[in-house]
């Protein structure tokens, strides 16, 4: 059997107050459903982690629904689980009757002990559907108070699990999850401080694939757990991740992964130069991409973002070394010097570069006794 593993889509999600809704919809129509058209897939996993907050966006929810109804109508099984972001209880309405058109829904733990027999041109498969869950929740589902955080509930829930494995089948296990030395990201929300919050990757050990979601880098995770990783990127941190989508051929009790790769609507990267630079290069070739921008200039730069933005519409953040505490490193001894030369100065300079950067012309000697004297009113109002 073959099926595609995506997860994370946290749709709705905003990054430096900008929505990436449009973005997500480019993927779903244009890439996802897409691939799913071509490699005709036996099921669709989705991991968790849905939407971007327990009450999400009207615009998030229309989009999910015509996903939904989309992938019904192509009468490929679709399974799928609630996330620490989602809303299970919100989420799980309807999923009773979202069977009936071949959409697997999961999204309280209650509902995980019963495993999905799938079964396709004479081949079978167990999926159980395993959405995430506090420790908590495994106590009071489980009746068992001896249970203390995630690593415990985690082997508590898939003992029962296994209780209805069979072994003659090969099982996939759909659960949202943080593996215990994987690589997080920093638009993953933390769930436990000091690495409460993880389990241990032995706890997959009898499946025959563990299909996980959370963590937005495409990455293994033990032996038989795989992280199919964010579709989009949803922090500049993740720029170099290669985004993408898993394609699963299960061969009896082994698999073969390879990734379908993500091109997105508008990639996202860093970019680190001096402003003139990044105006020139700009005005050449102007940048749809999401970009966060480094200045490395030696003097302040009057409203760098209001200009650069002509070039690049889709900026979301700027930042300038020469603003940054003992941002030294990375500068040539030239413009260390300038530096210092600056920090010595102290607010004379300052006034002096600004109105060089904005005038063209620096500081007449009338204009320095005005900054002095409004300087001198501002520091006697301090002290008062």
């Amino acid at each position: 059997m073959k099926f595609i593993h995506t997860s994370d889509w946290h749709l709705g999600k905003m990054i430096y107050g900008r929505s990436l809704l449009e973005d997500q919809e480019y993927f779903i129509k244009q890439v996802f459903l897409p691939a799913v058209d071509r490699e005709q897939p036996d099921f669709v996993i989705l991991a968790g982690d849905i939407y971007d907050r327990q009450i999400a966006p009207v615009e998030a929810i229309r989009l999910f629904d015509w996903t939904v109804s989309e992938m019904a109508g192509r009468e490929v099984p679709f399974f799928l689980i609630s996330g620490n972001h989602d809303g299970a209880d919100r989420l799980c309405v309807g999923a009773r009757l979202l069977r009936k058109s071949g959409i697997y829904l999961t999204a309280r733990l209650e509902d995980a002990f019963e495993p999905i027999l799938l079964e396709k041109n004479g081949e079978s498969v167990q999926i159980f559907l395993l959405p995430y869950f506090e420790p908590a929740e495994a106590r009071d589902v489980l009746g068992d108070d001896s249970i203390r955080g995630f690593s415990e509930a985690y082997e508590a829930v898939l003992s029962r699990l296994e209780e209805k494995r069979d072994p003659a089948l090969p099982s996939v296990l759909v659960s949202h999850c943080f593996v215990a030395g994987s690589t997080a990201s920093d638009s993953e929300s933390t769930l436990y401080v000091g690495g409460s919050g993880e389990v241990g990757a032995g706890c997959f050990r009898n499946f025959t694939y563990a299909a996980l979601g959370h963590l937005h880098g495409p990455q293994k995770a033990g032996a038989n757990g795989w992280y199919s990783g964010s579709p989009l990127c949803y922090s500049f941190d993740e720029e170099k991740q290669k985004k993408g989508c898993t394609v699963v051929t299960l061969k009896g009790y082994e698999t073969d992964c390879r990734q379908v790769p993500v091109v997105p609507m508008r990639p996202m990267r860093t970019l680190t130069a001096a402003f003139d630079q990044l105006m020139e290069e700009g005005k050449k070739s102007p940048c749809q991409d999401y970009v966060f921008l480094t200045l490395t200039d030696d003097k302040p730069v009057y409203m760098p973002v209001d200009q650069l933005r002509e070039y690049y519409p889709n900026l979301l953040g700027l930042t300038s070394q020469w603003l940054q505490n003992g941002g030294l490193e990375g500068l040539t001894g030239e413009q260390q010097e300038k530096r210092e030369l600056l920090k010595r100065g102290g607010e004379k300079e300052i006034f002096s570069a600004f109105l060089t950067s904005v005038c063209q012309s620096g500081a007449t000697e009338e204009d320095q006794a005005l900054f002095d004297q409004i300087l001198a009113q501002v520091g006697r109002e301090a002290e008062q």
